[in-house]
């Protein structure tokens, strides 16, 4: 019986071998430790983005599912493109019968950053379909660097 009782594996010499289960340990984990803060991985919680390099152009596609377009904040930074999304859930239920209320709020953010050397920032083009951001980024034409430099 002892061995179908969750432990802590991150801890233990089991987190060092790589057995296919490490995020099913984690979930595991997570639901029976007692403590406040739940340990996740950023990289593995955060939203996964596309970055594609064309002749005249950048196109970043980020995978958002079930993400409302004005829950999504798009905007330059500098070089920069954030990504950012603000989520706040609230579930409430009453049953007058039983005396019954249930209340439950669910908040969360994440943010991505891409940098942009060479491009038109005044041109991006952004469209959210199917849970898909598709981000549209012209390059810059590249000025021709090459010259003959006249010798004294």
């Amino acid at each position: 019986m002892a061995g179908l009782i969750p432990f802590n594996r991150k801890n233990s010499n089991l987190a060092r071998t790589e057995s296919g289960f490490e995020d099913f340990y984690n979930i595991l984990d997570d639901f029976f430790n007692d403590g406040l803060m739940p340990s996740r991985n950023l990289l593995k919680d955060s939203f996964k983005i596309d970055i594609q390099e064309k002749e005249k152009e950048y196109i970043i596609e980020a995978e958002l599912p079930g993400v409302k377009k004005d829950e999504i904040d798009l905007s330059i930074d500098g070089d920069n493109l954030c990504i950012s999304i603000n989520r706040c859930e609230e579930k409430e239920e009453k049953d007058e019968k039983k005396n019954f209320i249930h209340k439950e709020r669910r908040s969360s953010s994440m943010s991505r950053v891409v940098r942009l050397a060479g491009a038109k920032l005044d041109e991006i083009k952004a469209k959210l379909d199917e849970g898909v951001l598709a981000v549209t980024i012209p390059k810059e034409e590249k000025k021709d660097s090459n010259r003959k430099i006249n010798i004294e």
